[in-house]
């Protein structure tokens, strides 16, 4: 039985082009994998910088909170030292 000569050339055809795009998927696959890691580790980057922003935020809270404490004294030593004014005359030491 002789082989169709179109039927041959079609196949042909049929296999380049399923080879062509079997070699493009494979070149957009590595790509995405390439993207991929990379984002990986961009991720990893950012998750680094936000713990270390956690830790920031905690000291600067605690600087707050003491700058808060010694505002509150100092008001308090004002209240205080005005309180020790009120009557007292402005000439008198």
């Amino acid at each position: 039985m002789a082989e169709d000569p179109i039927a041959q050339s079609e196949l042909a055809a049929l296999t380049r082009r399923f080879e062509d795009v079997a070699e493009r998927t494979d070149r957009e696959f590595g790509i995405v994998k390439s993207d991929l890691t990379a984002l990986r580790l961009q991720v990893g980057n950012l998750d680094q910088k936000v713990g270390n922003l956690d830790a920031k935020v905690s000291d600067l809270v605690g600087e707050v909170r003491g700058l808060a404490e010694a505002m509150e004294r100092n008001q308090a030593q004002i209240v205080e030292l005005l309180t020790q004014l009120v009557g007292r005359s402005p000439d008198a030491s």
